[in-house]
């Protein structure tokens, strides 16, 4: 698994409550924003109860949060963007009270799934997002008439795998990776030259999946759910299919 943090320990227990050996080895990480005065002063107006909504595309918000012991205060309702994302912020204890319910889990899709930000209601609304994403989500917001405070909460660096990892994952010890992001594809792209056929390369999104593709990986499989157990299954059933036949 190439992502550490909340959301590495979330998915590597469920591995292992399907019988399968999670091996933990973080191919991007967070740093901290520029603006880190910026960050402190809106996640102080979040725990003050000054926001309507906050957003997240990104499961490393949560990690975020818990660094700089923020808190969500009831009365500020969380919307986010992919299925690790929510899976994060639920494992948390946050409540996720929006999120792309169809095949599209993109920020496009929850701009049109999201009913309170088309009523008559200004709504004072907290996007957090990375310095490399695309903010579809505060201009989406602000040209419904939204009172938007955006703010970037890390910066995304690449991370080096052990070397040890690069053997497993180059030998076929390593019967699937999971792809979270296009970052995270872009990672294992530039850092596995030889990837196995007999390895699973498994994308949490349609998106990513597109992403990864155009990167020459060849993906096989994607969750058609926005469930981290729907993932898990399809790469469980891909991997027995892959023993059968070999």
């Amino acid at each position: 698994m190439p992502r550490g943090g909340s959301w590495g320990t979330l998915v590597s227990d469920a591995i292992r409550a399907r019988g399968a050996t999670p091996v933990v080895a973080p191919l991007v990480d967070f740093a901290s924003t520029s603006d880190v005065a910026g960050l402190k002063a809106a996640l102080a107006r979040l725990a003050a109860g000054e926001f309507d909504w906050m957003t997240a595309t990104s499961a490393t918000v949560v990690d975020v949060l818990a660094h700089q012991n923020a808190t969500i205060p009831e009365s500020t309702k969380v919307a986010v963007v992919g299925d690790t994302t929510a899976a994060a912020f639920e494992a948390a204890g946050y409540t996720v009270e929006r999120m792309p319910l169809g095949l599209e889990n993109t920020a496009h899709a929850l701009l049109e799934e999201w009913p309170e930000i088309n009523e008559d209601k200004k709504l004072s609304v907290l996007t957090l997002r990375s310095n490399i994403a695309t903010p579809v989500l505060t201009g989406g917001l602000i040209e419904r008439g939204h009172d938007v405070t955006p703010v970037v909460a890390f910066r995304v660096v690449g991370v080096p795998a052990p070397k040890r990892v690069v053997e497993d994952v180059e030998s076929g010890r390593i019967n699937a990776i999971l792809v979270t992001s296009a970052t995270v594809a872009e990672q294992v792209r530039k850092q596995f030259s030889n990837i196995p056929a007999t390895t699973l390369l498994a994308c949490t999104d349609a998106q990513t999946r597109a992403h990864a593709e155009s990167l020459g990986l060849k993906i096989g499989a994607v969750s058609g759910d926005t469930s981290l157990d729907a993932l898990l299954e399809s790469i469980s059933d891909r991997i027995d299919t892959h023993a059968e036949n070999d």
